[in-house]
């Protein structure tokens, strides 16, 4: 999956299951908008600061946290790009119940 990292979509970054498995597993997306709702550069600082700290408490192997801090410290990664993976985060999230109970009629 990608995302578009800038508004007028020149820049994309690819994202894996596994990143938003991460995101949904540390809820790092609670409260992640500003008092007003906005999601922007603060609350990417925010997040990329709540994923350095979480890698530096792992104690067992914290590989996909590593993958996702790359996600978040990429050279394009702006709000725009933050926002864009909200979006593809929430999508994601919306789809998986439907994909589960799939799984759980086959069997």
């Amino acid at each position: 999956m990608k995302i578009n990292a800038n508004a007028s979509g020149t820049r994309t970054i690819e994202i894996s299951e596994e990143n938003l498995l991460i995101i949904e597993k540390y809820s790092l997306f609670e409260r992640i908008a500003n008092s007003m709702g906005i999601v922007d550069e603060t609350s990417l600082e925010k997040l990329k600061c709540t994923v350095r700290s979480l890698v530096a408490s792992q104690e067992e192997d914290s590989k996909a946290l590593l993958q996702l801090a790359l996600v978040l410290y990429d050279d394009n990664m702006k709000s725009c790009g933050l926002c864009n993976l909200i979006a593809l985060y929430n999508e994601w999230l919306a789809q998986k119940p439907k994909e589960e109970e799939q799984i759980q009629a086959a069997e």
